[in-house]
């Protein structure tokens, strides 16, 4: 319960503080107008906490507020991104970072993240380059893909697609695909904000080859299929393979695209993981 009676009058100024010697001294690393504000900050809690009674004379109040300033300054100053020991079980945490990178690439960030680096410089003609081209070999290689574009994620991806191929035109799914992962990836959201006008297949445990046949017009843009990555319905349930998914649409000269979610470029199995659907594999089934 906060007491009206209490004599606020004792808060300190803003400026007062700022001009303490601890505060003075942190201003020269951080920005004025940032430290202002965490102070302000802190004069606003301890007036709660006055009213609160939790503070009840002038000395417990300055150090209560210099406390809470430094804290923050503290706090500001640290690195964001700390070391953490993945304790979870799961290997590929998608909350940590995913997969550790080996040192070999660590090294090699390390070489070139301090110095200049031919990024979007052809070394050969001293011309500019492409910041992709030598990325999209490498992606073409390991997949066999025709051509690779490279993007911050898989909703990217999926939302590129989308709008490259069905913007304004029908995109065939499965209802049992209309999946919503971590960080509120939902299929429906995505494909909504392509331009895509969404057409639901088949149920939610069963969905067959003919569903999306019947489905096809002359406004069909894309097939979309989904990998299901954190969850599973099991029992009474029937999928599309992706190679007789890939036929039809090859038939009616309608792109597919396979949302795979993890992107992975080799078979995990070899390291004891279960197996995961490769991007190599739906090139080749022509997706």
């Amino acid at each position: 319960m906060m007491n009206p009676k209490v004599d606020l009058s004792i808060l300190p100024s803003v400026d007062s503080v700022l001009g303490l010697s601890e505060i003075s001294t942190l201003c020269r690393y951080c920005d004025l107008a940032l430290v202002t504000e965490f102070v302000r900050g802190a004069i606003d809690e301890a007036r709660q906490l006055m009213l609160r009674e939790e503070i009840t004379n002038q000395a417990s109040l300055m150090s209560y507020v210099l406390s809470s300033v430094m804290s923050r300054i503290e706090e500001t100053l640290s690195p964001q991104y700390r070391r953490v020991v993945n304790g979870t079980g799961i290997v590929l945490h998608t909350n940590m970072g995913r997969a550790p990178l080996p040192q070999t690439a660590v090294d090699q960030i390390s070489a070139l993240a301090g110095r200049y680096g031919n990024l979007e410089l052809d070394l050969k003609s001293g011309q500019r380059g492409s910041r992709i081209d030598l990325v999209e070999d490498l992606l073409c290689r390991l997949t066999s893909a025709e051509a690779a574009a490279i993007v911050n994620n898989n909703a990217a991806a999926v939302l590129i697609c989308l709008n490259t191929l069905a913007s304004d035109r029908d995109a065939l799914v499965s209802r049992g695909e209309l999946i919503e992962i971590g960080g509120s990836f939902r299929i429906p959201d995505i494909m909504d904000r392509s331009g895509a006008e969404m057409v639901e297949v088949g149920t939610t445990n069963r969905t067959h080859l003919r569903d999306f046949e019947s489905a096809i017009t002359d406004k069909t843009g894309v097939m979309l299929v989904v990998h299901p990555s954190n969850y599973k319905v099991l029992g009474f349930t029937a999928d599309v393979d992706i190679r007789d998914l890939a036929g039809l649409g090859a038939k009616h000269s309608i792109p597919v695209i396979h949302d795979l979610g993890g992107g992975v470029l080799i078979d995990m199995e070899r390291f004891g993981l279960p197996h995961e659907p490769l991007v190599s594999e739906s090139v080749a089934a022509g997706a």
